[in-house]
């Protein structure tokens, strides 16, 4: 029975392959019709739905998802025997409980038309699904909600936690299927307009599997973006259906968080790795945790895009990103060699730096949020007083969402390496693009704000206090934040600086709970204190955009930002890209060497290096943060032009070059030295 149901897998396949010849298409298509009136095959494979062998009835659900999407692909017809079957599964729940084979041939026939490139999807999505329409959101009503028993699955392995599955794998294929109907129908935005069902179901009782499932599929839904959306690159949904029901999943998703939701999830431990069953040590399932955070930002910033005043949205703002600082403090534990966590917008980084797509599309957001509360403010007052000013930064901070912060404390995490971010540029899976343009528009007009911060980590980490026990002249005259913003959040700490170094010993200032120390270091990853040029190992990459020649046409994210398309790139134009880069790369640490002090040099001490870096510090201002940032953003901008030079860049990134042009020219008139 088994090879009978392989075959007739096969000669779908082999019917619709556009490499085999038209003529053996035909008998392929004559002998189906044949199958289907005088054998009744659609007939036979629904009985074996039922079937008690899991592998076969599995088989059967395959087979009969090829058969039903034959005939919608080359009839333009519905099959009637396997409509009426739906119908009945679907509307029999829960005295039928059999409904998870149904569930999967429905998702199946999905996701085959979805995979065709030729096959117009528009008609034949509307003729599959609007006669299960209706059903199927009472379908929703009914398993999520009416009928709901947690204990039925509290085991991922009954019928009922099949049926489950089954469903939330429909889901998933109605979301990705919206994107091709101009209006969408009702099963495919029930999840949006009753998400509240979910949200239950997510601090329930019922096994963390669905919970997990859940959350993924809830990620999915904030991120997703209808096809006009996708091209605009505009922050602002166009598709008016799409906006309402994004609002609506917002608006429920920060009244549970309001509701102290979070605390209610008990995340599980650390997936295990290569299939195995035992959970990896190390905390909570950080998949999960990102998922669950990223939920929350991308609700906020809905919210956001949607709020006419500052007084609309504040309230639940400041709410919803304190329970999401407590959740993520309650769940990342620090290792013991790491520093403490007392800066709030330090955790962004923290708690997505290992998975680069969800963290941009997270510091997006909070960007997004802060340049329309920038914005709500002035238009509410005219002219800010400096009070007014130095609350609004200090809410920034309190609140983890100071641009600079977050980006400045992810160029820390990655050693301040513009490979990094060029990485990040020529890939094709994230929206650093879109990010960075935002930001560096920001940073134009900022200036001052950026240098404030930048100062103020310099006095965090008291960076040159290894060096020298009493705090040298320069360091009192430098600007900082408020004293109450340094009380509240940003506390000075101690953190051991890492940098890329050769072989050789060189001189690396460490500054260690509290202890000033100078070590030797002949590791090939360490940091030396004036610059660093680490790599951070093989990146994730990163989303699809054209040019950012088109994002001169955006105003700090009022308007469209840029028509963003970037070409994936095939393996030989990789390569290129690589060897231009790393050989900038080896020109920087060349550069390097000759600036690097080797430990043991004829006629020199340690005592003459620190005597020679405190009384330098006397003349020229300590600004080690700014003068690494600044440092990385111009090799950004050096390596970007190289390539473009070359046409090996993927994109356009004239928009681009000119803002990190402009970021030079400020630095440079305002710190001449």
């Amino acid at each position: 029975m088994l090879l009978q149901l392989t075959l007739v897998k096969m000669m779908v396949a082999k019917a619709e392959s556009q490499e085999i010849e038209f003529n053996m298409r035909q008998k392929y298509c004559e002998i189906f019709v044949l199958l289907l009136k005088e054998a009744k095959i659609d007939s036979k494979l629904i009985s074996l739905l039922s079937s008690y062998d899991q592998l076969l009835s599995h088989m059967a659900s395959k087979s009969l998802a090829s058969v039903v999407y034959f005939q919608l692909r080359e009839e333009n017809a519905l099959n009637v025997t396997w409509l009426t079957f739906s119908l009945k599964t679907l509307l029999g729940f829960p005295v039928n409980t059999h409904v998870a084979e149904c569930l999967w041939t429905l998702t199946t026939i999905i996701k085959d038309i979805l995979n065709d490139k030729v096959l117009p999807k528009a008609g034949i999505l509307k003729k599959l699904l609007a006669p299960l329409d209706a059903v199927l959101e009472g379908f929703y009503n009914s398993i999520l909600f009416h009928h709901f028993d947690s204990h039925h699955y509290t085991s991922p392995y009954s019928e009922a936690a099949n049926n489950l599955i089954g469903f939330i794998d429909l889901l998933e294929a109605l979301l990705a299927s919206r994107i091709e109907l101009e209006l969408p129908l009702g099963c495919q935005r029930v999840l949006f307009l009753k998400v509240s069902y979910v949200l239950n179901l997510i601090s329930s009782t019922i096994h963390y599997l669905f919970k997990k499932k859940f959350i993924m599929l809830l990620k999915k839904c904030v991120l997703y973006k209808s096809r006009e959306d996708a091209k605009s690159g505009s922050p602002f949904l166009q598709n008016p259906s799409l906006r309402e029901d994004m609002l609506a999943l917002s608006d429920a998703v920060l009244q549970v968080v309001n509701l102290t939701w979070l605390n209610q999830i008990p995340l599980g431990e650390k997936s295990s790795y290569f299939g195995g069953s035992e959970a990896a040590p190390g905390g909570s399932d950080q998949t999960v945790l990102r998922a669950l955070s990223l939920i929350v930002l991308k609700a906020l910033e809905f919210k956001f895009q949607n709020s006419a005043t500052e007084a609309e949205i504040k309230g639940d703002f400041q709410s919803s990103m304190s329970q999401l600082l407590t959740f993520w403090r309650s769940h990342l534990k620090s290792s013991p060699q790491s520093h403490p966590v007392v800066h709030h917008c330090e955790w962004l980084s923290l708690i997505f730096i290992e998975q680069d797509d969800d963290m941009w599309e997270a510091a997006k957001a909070l960007l997004l949020i802060y340049l329309k509360f920038d914005r709500l403010r002035h238009d509410a007052a005219a002219n800010l007083s400096q009070k007014e000013e130095e609350t609004w930064n200090f809410l920034t901070h309190a609140s983890g969402y100071n641009p600079h912060c977050i980006f400045l404390f992810f160029l820390e995490k990655i050693a301040f390496d513009s490979t990094v971010l060029l990485d990040f540029l020529i890939s094709s899976e994230t929206c650093f693009l879109e990010y960075l343009v935002r930001y560096l528009k920001l940073l134009r007009k900022d200036w001052h704000q950026f240098v404030d911060v930048c100062n103020h980590l310099d006095t965090k980490h008291d960076t040159f206090e290894s060096i020298s026990s009493a705090k040298p002249p320069c360091q009192e005259k430098q600007s900082c934040m408020t004293e109450s913003l340094q009380n509240a959040c940003c506390e000075p700490e101690p953190q051991t600086l890492i940098s890329l170094a050769s072989s050789h010993k060189y001189l690396v200032f460490t500054t260690e709970q509290g202890d000033s120390e100078v070590a030797e270091s002949n590791q090939s990853n360490s940091l030396i204190c004036t610059d660093s040029t680490s790599l951070l190992g093989p990146h994730r990459s990163l989303v699809n955009y054209d040019s950012s020649e088109d994002s001169e046409l955006e105003s700090d994210g009022k308007e469209c930002l840029v028509n963003t398309k970037q070409v994936p790139l095939n393996n030989e134009e990789e390569m290129r890209i690589r060897e231009t880069s790393c050989s900038y790369a080896d020109d920087r640490q060349n550069t390097l060497k000759s600036e690097v002090l080797p430990l043991k040099q004829n006629g020199s001490n340690t005592s003459s290096c620190l005597n020679s870096a405190a009384s330098s510090c006397n003349t020229i201002p300590l600004r080690i943060m700014l003068y690494k940032s600044t440092k990385c953003l111009e090799e950004l901008q050096k390596a970007v032009s190289r390539l473009q030079r070359r046409n090996l860049f993927p994109y356009n990134p004239s928009a681009l070059l000119k803002l990190l042009s402009h970021v030079e020219n400020v630095n440079k008139n305002m710190n001449p030295q």
